[in-house]
């Protein structure tokens, strides 16, 4: 029994340490952020609307989500000269059609047109929906964004500037999970701005942005014809982190973005959230597995739990409640500094012990996803590859070959 004690006050020790560092990066990392934002700012500041390029805002649908018509709304109220807006479904009778409609009969001046795609046949729809309207696509700059992200009326003028900047051929920005409703739902959408944006900040402090992020990717066309358009990444699971990694890998520079992407978390029960998280977070496993692998010592809580396990076994219970402690405060530190200091999440600010919770869930979710291969995407099944590809499977549970 005092080795298994002297076992877990190693491991408590190890991410212990790793969690502080980590902690000290992300905070290096959004004082990397800040100082992005003010050169964008000042670079912004020598433009005047005639040097705007036309854009073309591409954004996927498929069926009816929380709060579809005002995330929608937003796009159509954008402060820009002139661009347009592509939607794209998999078929006519999408409910997410009519809502788009609606919007698009209240904004009569501004161009926009609907793309009804079929049914994808790559295992990757979204990067089939985006195929498909590229193909339509008037502008050199393309905007593409999900149905559920709201943006301010300003995004349009702050994604858009970088991209004419010489060499740099994409563009992401990082976003705040705006929570509609349920305890399980917050978990989820806390996860999205504190932990995601925290790693992101880090990555992009100490090696550039090399990736995308869903919500937002800004794209100019010779980057992606560069890599050979939306067919090279379309049977990738984590199409957004794909497209980043080949274009910064043809010599593009890939910019973050000083805006900052609400992402509309809808209601969902415990089942829906961890099947969601693991999902994504298999998906990252295999699209960069030593980064995910490291991933596993940047929590804290659960090694300021093995540490009070492993004092009070050692005689030391003070000592143990001590590191717990601290692991409650450096999670309470992250959620104020990145959660609000960054992307402006609200819950992060007056709840900041809500991230302990979610630190503690993170864990079990990264465990899990070494754990799980097939998952249901949409209304389909597939089994992820090793290396980050995705395999459709029938009704039968047969591999589909595309």
């Amino acid at each position: 029994m005092h080795w298994l004690a002297l076992a877990l006050a190693a491991v408590a020790g190890i991410g212990t340490l790793s969690s502080t560092v980590f902690l000290a990066l992300a905070l290096i990392g959004a004082r990397r952020f800040y100082a992005i934002a003010r050169e964008q700012i000042k670079f912004d500041a020598t433009l005047d609307d005639r040097q705007l390029p036309f854009v073309s805002v591409l954004k996927p649908l498929h069926g009816l989500e929380p709060q579809l018509e005002e995330n929608l709304e937003s796009f159509f109220t954008q402060d820009y000269p002139a661009y347009e807006i592509l939607f794209a479904v998999d078929s006519d009778g999408d409910e997410a059609l009519g809502v788009a409609r609606k919007v698009m009969a209240r904004h009569p001046g501004q161009e926009a047109r609907i793309v009804v795609n079929g049914e994808p046949p790559w295992p990757n729809p979204p990067a089939y929906s985006f195929f498909r309207m590229t193909e339509q696509a008037r502008a050199q700059i393309l905007v593409t964004s999900d149905s559920d992200v709201i943006v301010e009326r300003d995004y349009l003028r702050q994604v858009v500037p970088p991209l004419l900047r010489e060499n740099t051929g994409m563009l992401t920005c990082v976003y705040r999970g705006l929570n509609t409703g349920g305890f399980w739902s917050l978990m989820d959408s806390i996860g999205m701005s504190v932990e995601m944006t925290a790693g992101v900040l880090i990555a992009n402090w100490m090696e550039g942005m090399k990736f995308g992020l869903g919500p937002t990717i800004v794209v100019r066309r010779d980057a992606l014809d560069a890599i050979g358009g939306y067919r090279t990444i379309s049977d990738y699971f984590s199409n957004d982190f794909v497209i980043g990694n080949f274009i910064a890998a043809k010599g593009f520079d890939v910019a973050i973005s000083r805006h900052i992407i609400a992402h509309v978390v809808p209601p969902m029960t415990f089942r829906r959230m961890w099947q969601r998280q693991v999902r994504w977070a298999a998906g990252t496993r295999r699209s960069r597995p030593l980064g995910h692998l490291g991933t596993g010592l940047v929590f804290a809580v659960p090694y300021g739990i093995l540490a009070l396990l492993a004092g009070a076994m050692l005689g030391h219970a003070g000592l143990g409640a001590a590191v717990l402690a601290w692991s409650i405060v450096n999670r309470m530190v992250e959620a104020q500094a990145i959660g609000w200091g960054v992307v402006r999440d609200r819950a992060c600010l007056r709840k900041p012990w809500l991230y302990v919770v979610r630190d503690t869930l993170g864990f079990a979710v990264w465990v899990a996803s070494y754990l799980k291969r097939r998952i249901t995407w949409r209304n389909g099944r597939f089994e992820l590859a090793d290396d980050g590809r995705v395999r459709m499977r029938d009704r039968d549970g047969r591999i589909v070959t595309i």
